[in-house]
């Protein structure tokens, strides 16, 4: 196993305009090419974050389990025989937001692809440094918005809803047999947007909103991935129990949730 990991200099702050709170942000990138990481690294560091540079996926996952970052921007280029498996690889051990640098020309297949699987952001390496350090500022301030509350986040750690376990720590969902039910990005959004409001009756635009899914520009996109979130929580999803379909509304989850610390 080899790896390099370099860092710049000791934190500095971060202001409110520049993430959204105080401290600072942690950093890492995951790609072959150094020298460009190396870049980026001391550009970063310049506008106020303590970033860290990463040769290889082994090295990007040491990192991470030493210590947490508040980002990570992978160059999915790695050499690896299967490059999405270096994203399904970090997001199995971490839900820490990341930006995806895939090659030279835009390739949407590739940046769905990578959304799905957890993705934040998906950008190529034509990307200028300038553009960088505004795009990670973009998912910190996100993922920020996104927190609970301090006291609520304990007591919404996991889900537990008719056998069902959702760990909202680890992005992890477990089935009433004890089995891991791996979910995509997608999935995950819409379940928890189910979960926070249980019995209700949602509409398509409410899941819109709630899943951040700006990107799909008609409602209907929306019955594509319940029906898909279907397939995995229901035994029948030709005639749904868990998640059913309110003619002229939208859709409501049937099940009472409980939260748990």
């Amino acid at each position: 196993m080899s790896y390099d990991i370099q860092a710049n200099s000791a934190p500095v702050a971060l202001s409110s305009s520049q993430y959204g709170g105080g401290g600072s942000a942690r950093v890492l990138i995951v790609s072959s090419d150094l020298a460009k990481a190396h870049a980026f690294v001391d550009y970063l560091g310049l506008h106020g974050f303590h970033a860290a540079a990463a040769s290889t996926l082994q090295g990007g996952l040491r990192v991470l389990a030493a210590r947490e970052q508040d980002l990570v921007i992978l160059d999915l280029h790695l050499g690896q025989s299967d490059e999405l498996e270096t994203l399904r690889a970090i997001r199995s051990k971490s839900d820490v937001p990341m930006i995806v640098i895939t090659g030279d020309r835009s390739d949407e297949v590739e940046c769905v692809l990578c959304l799905e699987l957890g993705a934040d952001d998906c950008v190529t390496k034509l990307i200028g440094q300038r553009e960088l350090v505004a795009r990670v500022r973009v998912v910190l301030r996100r993922r920020l918005a996104d927190r609970p509350a301090r006291g609520e986040d304990k007591d919404h750690r996991r889900i537990h809803f008719g056998g069902w376990v959702l760990d909202r720590r680890l992005r992890t969902l477990t089935d009433p047999a004890g089995s891991r039910v791996e979910l995509a990005k997608g999935d995950y959004a819409i379940l928890v947007a189910f979960l926070n409001a249980p019995q209700r009756p949602l509409s398509r635009e409410h899941l819109l909103q709630a899943t951040r899914m700006h990107e799909d520009i008609l409602d209907r996109s929306i019955d594509v991935k319940v029906l898909r979130l279907r397939r995995k929580l229901e035994q029948g999803p030709g005639a749904p129990q868990l998640i059913r379909t309110e003619r002229g509304v939208g859709y409501v989850f049937t099940l009472p949730v409980e939260h748990l610390g």
